[in-house]
């Protein structure tokens, strides 16, 4: 897992519906301040093992302007000739010994530089035995940063770091300059590779030979990657994995106000044309922009398109159709009668788990690879068990629970009983409950930083799910073991701050088996078909709404959130089921929603998971209503006031 950013300067984006489609009407882009340091310090929390950089410029070659077309090319400055100082305000940029790049009005000074590109790479190393420093740069003089897992669709050799395997296989694509069509290519070309990757990434890549930067984001989001588009307050382009705190929150003497200033990537392949080696000279605008072209390609993979549209061939309950006894699966998914959906779901699940317990010990600090975030509730024991089940036996397992209300908070009651149950499924394996504590005023400057970390999300409810969330990953709390002697039954609490990189995170559960309460609103009213809508809608914006707000907010602590409920199998798995097997609405709470994980439960063993109800962590961990009453005054007025959905921020 890394931290991956990029800023680019001296282009100007020719007007594009992929741009105007991204931004909300409402927004405003902001002019800022920050340095590259800025940037990389909050890059290096995400990836602490390594932090590079590299600058590519991007200039006509001498005397090519007297001609009809321009040349140009491409150099790389290594680190130590780089200045980190930079500072950046709006779109003006000042350099020590390069041109002076002020929005238009001065052209380019001393070399006619006119686009430079800053490569940042910060690394949380979890894969190949040797140290990876990103960017990474081939012989060819291609770049890439990229942050991700590959579970899928190339090759990684057990000792080697899928950054460097996924980087040979980029070099060996097409670099034709329309990439339009796929005849047209020599060889695979660059949106058919990232289309046959399966597992969570974003990348950033620059094909020095077509003179093409490329830029991405997997199908669902389940990797944080933002975007400033260039704009009249700032003519930049920038990418990063997360903001820094002071492109985030701008304090006034009214007070702070959030700045508009970044967006979600939309999921999606791009890529940002500078016309090849040779360019029209009208492309150059008054010697000081270069105008390129975006475009977005489409996903070449008709399976991943299939999940991507998340339209189930069964949908609405009729006498026709068998029940679980005998239910129909659609599309010959090598089902067969002899198995039922929960245990099918449940061997999908299991294989989804393994690929994400699968970790490099070089890198490794301690007997604690893999934790859980855990609220004893049904998805996160599903995961607990399915760990157990995949990981060594020598290792613990750290099952890291928060709350907001000690040992009250109904996420604490659950967590203590689920790991009970759990000691009965699994005795021979080491749990470890990690009783993390959390007080909203004593988090002021916690809660600011986190502010950072969700933007562009602005609700309370998006900094209620995100502090949770970042106090859970950083795993300083409180755990029990047994004394000394032990002979006498007893335990004592001490310091406990877990040491585990990885982190398996429930994410998907509840969209994609009917686990919200908006889901069974949408089936009183609309019934099979509208409960199918309500799902899709949340499948297709959870990278917008959820997956990147998550995983910055438990990448800052040096972490990396997995989602085994959102791998591809997992997905195509769920989907290719009948929904009257993933959940029955006409059933009550705790029975109907989220059936098919319920069945899957008690196949683990689970059986009190099984029959817990659903309970989001801003209420499972009490931190909404202490929200509410710092707030609002108090929870009636908070819900007089639709407090989850109000912005803490003015826009």
């Amino acid at each position: 897992m890394c931290g991956i950013a990029l800023i680019v300067s001296g282009i100007r984006l020719t007007p594009s519906s992929i741009i105007d489609e991204s931004i909300s009407p409402s927004t405003k882009s902001e002019s800022v301040a920050f340095t590259v340091d800025d940037l990389k310090a909050a890059l290096r929390r995400r990836g602490p093992d390594s932090l590079g950089s590299k600058r590519v410029l991007v200039e006509l070659e001498h005397g090519s302007l007297s001609k009809d077309e321009a040349v140009l090319v491409s150099s790389i400055v290594e680190d130590d000739e780089t200045d980190s100082e930079v500072l950046f305000v709006g779109g003006c940029r000042e350099m020590g010994g390069h041109g002076l790049f002020d929005n238009g009005e001065n052209g380019v000074c001393g070399q006619k530089i006119f686009v430079e590109m800053d490569f940042i790479g910060a690394v949380l190393q979890l894969r190949g035995e040797d140290p990876v420093v990103q960017p990474l740069v081939d012989s060819s003089g291609n770049i890439l940063v990229y942050n991700g897992e590959i579970f899928e669709g190339i090759e990684i050799g057990s000792n080697r770091n899928d950054a460097e395997t996924l980087m040979q296989s980029l070099g060996s694509c097409c670099s034709c300059y329309s990439h339009r069509d796929a005849s047209t290519c020599v060889g695979k070309n660059i949106p058919e590779l990232l289309s046959s990757l399966k597992g969570p990434w974003g990348i950033i890549y620059w094909q020095d030979a077509s003179k093409t930067l490329w830029f991405a984001r997997d199908a669902f989001g389940r990797r944080s990657l933002l975007v400033h588009w260039p704009s009249p307050e700032d003519s930049r382009l920038l990418f990063t994995s997360v903001s820094p705190p002071c492109s985030s929150i701008n304090e006034t003497e009214g007070g702070s106000i959030n700045l508009s200033y970044w967006e979600e990537l939309a999921c999606g392949v791009y890529s940002l044309t500078m016309g090849g080696i040779h360019i029209a000279k009208e492309c150059i605008e008054a010697n000081t922009y270069l105008h390129t072209k975006l475009r977005k390609h489409k996903w070449t993979n008709s399976t991943l398109q299939e999940l991507i549209n998340w339209e189930r061939k069964f949908v609405v309950h009729t006498r026709e159709h068998l029940h679980s006894s005998g239910c129909i699966i659609p599309r010959g998914f090598l089902q067969s009668l002899m198995f039922r959906p929960a245990e099918l779901a449940l061997a999908a699940m299991r294989e989804s788990v393994f690929r994400r317990s699968i970790h490099n010990s070089t890198f490794q600090e301690g007997l604690v690879p893999i934790a859980v975030l855990f609220s004893g509730g049904l998805d996160s024991m599903i995961l607990a068990a399915l760990l157990h089940e995949c990981l060594s036996a020598k290792y613990d397992i750290d099952l890291l629970n928060v709350s907001f209300e000690g040992e009250s908070a109904p996420d604490r009651i659950t967590a203590r009983a689920g790991v009970e149950e759990l000691k009965r499924v699994a005795p021979s394996r080491r749990w470890r409950l990690v009783e993390i504590d959390g007080v909203l005023s004593n988090l002021v400057v916690e809660m600011k930083h986190v502010m950072s970390l969700i933007n562009p999300a602005r609700t309370y409810m998006d900094l209620n799910i995100g502090t949770a969330l970042w106090l859970a990953a950083r795993g300083h709390g409180w755990t029990y073991e047994a004394s000394s002697d032990n002979n006498d039954g007893l335990y004592k609490c001490v310091r406990y701050k877990s040491k585990a990189r990885i982190l398996l995170v429930g994410s998907g559960a509840d969209e994609q088996c009917a686990g919200y309460g908006r889901h069974r609103t949408k089936f009183r009213s609309n019934s099979w078909s509208g409960l199918h809508e309500e799902m899709k809608l949340d499948m297709q914006r959870i990278w917008k709404r959820n997956l990147g707000r998550d995983d910055r907010c438990i990448a800052d602590n040096g972490k990396e959130a997995r989602f085994p409920f959102l791998d591809e199998d997992v997905i195509r798995v769920l989907l290719d089921f009948p929904l009257w097997e993933i959940a029955d609405l006409n059933q009550p709470t705790g029975t109907g929603d989220k059936k098919i994980l319920r069945e899957v439960a008690r196949l683990l063993g689970l059986h009190d998971a099984a029959a817990l109800p659903k309970r989001a962590i801003q209420f499972g961990s009490r931190i909404a209503q202490e929200s509410n009453r710092k707030n609002f005054g108090s929870n009636r007025a908070a819900n007089m006031a639709s407090a989850g959905s109000v912005e803490f921020f003015g826009s």
